[in-house]
This record gives structure tokens, C-alpha cells and sequence, in this order.
């Protein structure tokens, strides 16, 4: 009877802590992001300041859903040192409740979350960003642009083999694109040839290039105005192309993993998105007991400030690790299973063993 209600007391700290440190966080994110929409549109025709409140309120869940880790951090931090502080933590350990049993209700707390912010909240903020991105494009007039380095790649085949699509820049989904540079091949492999538009367009069935130069092993270049190339690729299958793995829903993202491989398109960063959002209630879980292992010290013994600065780093620590692990599952150098469960886990069996050093020692 006793744990039970103590687990109720703390569960309902932690969880009024977390929505005050999400909340707070929130509307920072949203104060700096419209100020920086005011300094970069403000000048745009249609850009009225309610559409760029409209377009920041849109964008700050997408960010907010990224610094999430550090926000179960923060709060667990906060909720245990203000228990030791008010020795709330120390009267449970003199009646004989353990670390593990006061931390029970918390954890559980954290993997929930994470599940709601898996299935719930990241469509939710998926779609609002998409809407805000369509948004500010249509009123900037903007078009993608890729880096000089690396470009906008497409692979795929048809009825005639295979080949591969390099574009500078997109517009209205990726159907229309610039500076164009296809190689083709034939069923075998085969290179055949190598052409080169201003720009083109996709159709059913084909892509459309204009201002073409053909450049054919041992043949002189030549120049045609339209140059069709067959293709296996809807317009939605383009389309879903050039969206960032951020734009799409938890639930859409193994259909599009497995329309995009049916399609021969890579699909390995939607397939790693999937996995961390499926990791993400173990990875909260692992921010509480790093948390823990550095929020439990008695106040009489200082060093209060030292303790919660080793929290906040060895958090960040964990962090870091998230987001490298993710960059090599995304460049294929891990599996994307992996890249998003490896962090997690580790953070989470690192936080543990802390936590029966201190405590069981």
C-alpha cells in the first residue's frame, strides 16, 4: 500500500515536471523559429504575420519531437533532485523502499511517452510540417535545390532496363526538374548512353527532357528538344522521393519502405526512421537512468552543481552517439536495426550498472 502510493505521488511529479519543461521548450522553439520567419519572408508578397505564425506553429512539433531525449532528461533530473532536496527520497529509503521501486513508476512513465510520441504525436507533427513546408514554398516560390556535392539521385527501371536520374533542382514534388543528367542502360547492365537537358518533367510512363544532348559511346554528341525516357515511377512515387524521412507519418512508413524497394529505390533511410521511432520509448527510458544515477546524491554532501552538470553531459554524450549511429546506418555502414536500437540499449545498460554501483554496491 505504501509503494503504490508513493509510485502515484512520484508518477504525478514526474509527469507535471515533463510537461512543464515540454511546454516551456515548445514555446521557445516556437518564439525563435517566427522570428527567423519574420527576418527571412517578412518582405515576400502574402507573407502576413499571422501566415508566419501559422507556418512556425506548424514546424514546432517536428523540432520539438528532435530535442525530445533531452526533455526526459531534463525533467527526470529535475523531479528526482527536487524529491532528494525535500528528503521526500530519503524518508523512502529509511522505510525501506528501494531505488528500483521508486524509479518503477517513472520509467514506466518514460516508455509510455514514448510510445504516444511514436504512434500519436509524430504523425501529428509529420503532417503539420509537410503542411508547412507546402506552405512556405508556395509563398516564397521556392524550388530544391540540392547541394553541388551531392544532388537529387533517382534510380529505376523500365520495359528497356535501367537508369539513373541526376537533377541540380525540383519543384512540385520532384515532377519537374533542372539540370538533368541521365545515364541509361540496357536489361544487361549495359551502358548505352548519357544525356544531358535543361530540364524535364515527369509523364505517365516517362520522363520528359528538354534541350537535350545525347552523348552515345563512339557516336558524336547530338541535340534533340525532347528526349523521352521510359519509367516505372508514379507520380507519387517521385513525389515521395524527394520527402524527408522527418515528413512522414510512424504509420507510412514501412509502405513507403516497401513501395520504394518494389520500385528499386533506396529506401534505407525511411527503413532507419521507422526503427529509431521504434526505439525511442527504450531510449527515453535510458535518459531516466542516466538521470538517476546522477540526481540521487544527499544534499548534505555538496556537490550538487558538479552532479547535475555529469548528468547534462553524460545525456549529450548519449545524444551524440544517437545522432553518429544514425548518420552511419544512414551512409549504410550499419544496419538500420542497428544504428537506432545500439544507442538505446547501451544507454540504457550503462545507466543500470551506474545505478547498482551507487546504490547496491
Amino acid at each position: 500500500m505504501m509503494v503504490s502510493t508513493l509510485s502515484r505521488y512520484i508518477g504525478l511529479r514526474f509527469l507535471r515536471t515533463i510537461a512543464a519543461v515540454f511546454g516551456g521548450i515548445f514555446g521557445l522553439i516556437f518564439i525563435l523559429d517566427f522570428v527567423e520567419m519574420l527576418r527571412r519572408a517578412a518582405d515576400l508578397p502574402g507573407a502576413t504575420t499571422p501566415l508566419l505564425a501559422a507556418i512556425s506553429f506548424l514546424r514546432t512539433p517536428a523540432i520539438a519531437e528532435k530535442i525530445l531525449p533531452f526533455v526526459m532528461l531534463g525533467a527526470a533530473m529535475i523531479a528526482l533532485v527536487n524529491l532528494t532536496r525535500r528528503l521526500e527520497l530519503v524518508v523512502a529509503r529509511s522505510a525501506g523502499v528501494s531505488v528500483w521501486q521508486f524509479l518503477t513508476p517513472v520509467v514506466v512513465i518514460a516508455l509510455a511517452i514514448g510510445i504516444f510520441a511514436t504512434t500519436v504525436y509524430n504523425p501529428v507533427s509529420a503532417f503539420m510540417k509537410l503542411r508547412a513546408d507546402r506552405i512556405e514554398t508556395k509563398i516564397a516560390g521556392r524550388t530544391l535545390k540540392a547541394s553541388a556535392d551531392a544532388g537529387l539521385w533517382i534510380r529505376q527501371r523500365s520495359f528497356d532496363g535501367q537508369s539513373i536520374l541526376r537533377a541540380e533542382t525540383s519543384s512540385d514534388g520532384g515532377t519537374n526538374i533542372g539540370v538533368v543528367t541521365a545515364f541509361v542502360y540496357d536489361r544487361d547492365g549495359h551502358f548505352i548512353e548519357r544525356v544531358e537537358a535543361a530540364r524535364g518533367r515527369h509523364t505517365p510512363g516517362a520522363w520528359e527532357l528538354y534541350a537535350a544532348r545525347i552523348n552515345k559511346p563512339g557516336e558524336n554528341p547530338r541535340g534533340v528538344d525532347t528526349y523521352r525516357l521510359a519509367t516505372n515511377l508514379t507520380a507519387e512515387q517521385v513525389t515521395q522521393t524527394f520527402i524527408a524521412p522527418d515528413a512522414v507519418a510512424f504509420w507510412d512508413l514501412m509502405p513507403l519502405v516497401r513501395r520504394s524497394e518494389a520500385a528499386g529505390l533506396d529506401a534505407n533511410k525511411y527503413y532507419l526512421k521507422f526503427q529509431e521511432l521504434m526505439a525511442r520509448p527504450l531510449l527515453l527510458a535510458a535518459m531516466v537512468f542516466i538521470a538517476a544515477s546522477f540526481s540521487l546524491r544527499f544534499f548534505r554532501f555538496g556537490g550538487i552543481a558538479r552532479m547535475v552538470s555529469g548528468g547534462v553531459a553524460s545525456g549529450f554524450v548519449l545524444y551524440v552517439a544517437t545522432k553518429l549511429a544514425s548518420d552511419l546506418g544512414g551512409a549504410g555502414l550499419l544496419s538500420a536495426p542497428v544504428a537506432a536500437w545500439l544507442p538505446a540499449i547501451l544507454g540504457t545498460m550503462l545507466g543500470v550498472l551506474v545505478l547498482l554501483h551507487l546504490e547496491d554496491g
